[in-house]
This record gives structure tokens, sequence and C-alpha cells, in this order.
């Protein structure tokens, strides 16, 4: 009797019925929009998201990997050593920078899909967060920039945000003074509003077969 409840505890245990979920460690991985520019550290974007989804109950971490000036060139230039090992997903975030200096769209959309490709790569889950060229560079360079993402998003199979500054972007009162960069109350929209997509990010990396 003795022997049989053992072989039975012992299955439990082996098929991960009887253990606590894995805790997900995230990385977020961009410019200065995930690395806090000129806020306490404890408000950047990264500490306050992953502070929402442990409040929601998922068991997360979520490392900053930001870099305020980041192109999408200087970030697949590092992207192999400033996400490590054991990484199960990555929120990807850059672009700004890119039309912010008049980029060709295709040179920013060829780094992202190395991006992109060199994390799958890895079997590390990318959750695509999108940016939209600023109104001066024209429509189209708009047209054409604004598109990479969801483009990217349906090529690689990835999930997206679209707009990383959704709710944030014609609100004053939730920029610094630059006009361009969230201050603490715009970083709460922001983390309120891509929550919910993160939530669904961490669910598929959980019920993706190991």
């Amino acid at each position: 009797m003795y022997l049989h409840l053992a072989v039975i505890v012992g299955g439990l245990l082996s098929s991960g019925v009887a253990t606590a979920a894995e805790t997900i460690p995230l990385v977020g991985f961009g410019d200065s929009l995930m690395a806090g520019y000129q806020l306490p550290q404890e408000d950047a974007l990264p500490v306050r998201l992953e502070k929402a989804l442990v409040a929601a109950g998922e068991d997360v971490t979520v490392a900053n990997a930001g870099v305020s000036g980041d192109t999408t060139a200087a970030g697949l230039a590092r992207v192999d050593w400033s996400v490590p090992d054991g990484t199960k997903g990555v929120i990807l975030e850059l672009g700004a920078n890119d039309a912010l200096r008049g980029i060709p769209p295709a040179e920013t959309e060829k780094n992202l899909d190395a991006i992109i490709g060199r994390l799958k790569d890895r079997g590390i889950a990318v959750l695509l967060v999108g940016m939209l060229a600023p109104p001066n560079m024209g429509a189209d360079y708009g047209e054409r920039f604004n598109s990479i993402y969801p483009k990217l998003a349906q090529k690689h199979g990835v999930a997206l945000y679209p707009f990383i500054l959704d709710g944030v972007v014609t609100r004053s009162d939730l920029q610094l003074d630059d006009g361009m960069h969230p201050n603490p109350k715009g970083i709460a929209v922001m983390v309120e509003r891509m929550t919910p997509t993160v939530r669904d990010f961490v669910k598929a990396i959980r019920d993706t077969p190991k």
C-alpha cells in the first residue's frame, strides 16, 4: 500500500500537478520609453508593469533592458547579450528614435525583423510593441513606418501591442516637459492599457509545450 501511494505521489510531482507554476522571466527591451527616461527607477515601465502583473495574479518578473536613445540598429547590436539565457519572453519596443531621425522605414523593418528572428531562434517568445511616426515626417513616411509592426507580427506569428503611447501621446498632463516622454502618471496609463495584452502573452508562454 505504501509503495502504491509513493508511486502515485511521485507521478504527480513528475507531471507537475503537485508543483507550483514556475516564475516567467520577461525582459522589457527597448529605448527611453522602456528605460524610464528622467523617471525614478521604480516608475520605469518594466517595474510598474511587473507590479501590475503580480497584483493580477501572474507569477512573473520583468527586467528592464531599455537604453535611452537606442535605435533599432543599436538594439540589434546588443540583443544577444542584453537578453539573458533563461528569458521566456521579450517585450520588444523599438523604433521611436528611428522615426525621429528619419531613418528609412525599410531599414527599421529589417532590424526589427532580425531582432525577432534572433529571439525566436533562442526559443524566446516576443510581444512586439508598435510605434507611430511623428506627423511632421509626412504621410508617405508615416504610412511606410506605421505598417512595419503589424506586418512583422503577422510574418513571425508574434503578439502585437499596436502603440506604446496609446492614451498618452495627446495628453500634456501625462508627459514630461519635452512633450515626448511619459511622466509617472503617463506610465500608469500605459501599464493599465498594456496589462491585458501582456497577461495574454504570459498565458501563451505558459501554454506552450516545453
